[in-house]
């Protein structure tokens, strides 16, 4: 798990967030297979909890675009710069680990590159291309930046035909501008909207534990599934370092367990939330349960 910052006594990690390990032999596999060929996953790179379960189901989360991102928001690790160009090859490399790691679910994501043209669109259409073309039993699903909701950009990504696209709308409208850098709510909701107009099943992620209210959680969902959001994962924010955005209050499990019934009620196709819940956790279940419906 990542080594998340403490403040002390008063926001010590409770219980709840230990780490439940899986051990399986295809997670022995896909690791094995990982550390002989170098190949990089977010997975790894971020200490994400749930590698070895994701990866159990054969399941696993790789970045394009490099690791340096053009934005600054306040909950977020990721180093924020000048970006590096786009690696061209970079779309047979990921296709070629997919195809190494033998997986049924593969989750694409990316830091936001405001200093290209397109955003990275076209970059993200051809990983598509090639993971189908190399790896057609697998199902792909990308976690996009909002592409600042330009239709154009979209549409490039959208003719790749990914499986689902996701688009995290991250914490509710009212700490939206104190946490996330240049996104805003409403951009984030035209995003999702056009990609669901467009056919797509889409996805979205809300982290909670900012000081966001039951209500605005609630009011975040309706807005969500307004938007066409079909999939919804709700997970507890960790503050990466003391410069960070400070944890507000650590959701029990319990409160997690209504959010996912509120979630359903509201009328989510799939609702994964939990403490440790991330984006790409239960993708695989999600992707089962919506596509094709």
């Amino acid at each position: 798990m990542p080594k998340l910052y403490d403040s002390g006594c008063a926001t010590r990690k409770p219980s709840w967030l230990k780490i439940r390990l899986h051990k399986s032999s295809a997670f022995a596999e896909v690791d094995r297979i990982v550390a002989e060929h170098g190949l990089h996953t977010i997975c790894s790179s971020g200490r994400c909890p749930n590698k070895a379960e994701c990866w159990s189901r054969r399941t696993a989360t790789f970045m394009i675009l490099g690791d340096i991102c053009t934005r600054n928001c306040r909950f977020c690790a990721t180093q924020t710069g000048r970006p590096l160009p786009p690696d061209e090859c970079e779309p047979q490399k990921v296709a070629h680990s997919v195809q190494l790691m033998n997986l049924r679910h593969v989750v694409v994501t990316s830091v936001t590159r405001d200093d290209l043209p397109d955003q990275g669109a076209a970059h993200w259409a051809a990983t598509v291309e090639a993971i189908r073309q190399s790896c057609p039993q697998a199902t792909i699903e990308l976690l996009i930046s909002d592409m600042d909701a330009v239709e154009s950009r979209l549409d490039t990504i959208l003719a790749s035909k990914p499986d689902i696209i996701g688009h995290n709308i991250e914490t509710v409208s009212r700490l939206t501008p104190t946490l996330r850098s240049k996104a805003t709510y409403s951009k984030s909701l035209a995003t999702l909207s056009y990609l669901s107009s467009k056919g797509a099943v889409v996805k979205s992620g809300l982290m909670v534990g900012l000081g966001e209210t039951e209500e605005e959680v609630e009011a975040t969902m309706r807005d969500l599934h307004a938007a066409g959001v079909r999939i919804l994962t709700i997970g507890q924010y960790l503050q990466p370092t003391a410069e960070h955005y400070p944890v507000a209050e650590y959701i029990t499990p319990q409160q997690f367990e209504a959010y996912k019934a509120m979630a359903l009620q509201i009328g989510f196709d799939f609702c994964a939330s939990a403490p440790l819940v991330r984006s790409s956790y239960l993708a695989d279940q999600a992707a089962a349960a919506t596509i094709n419906r």
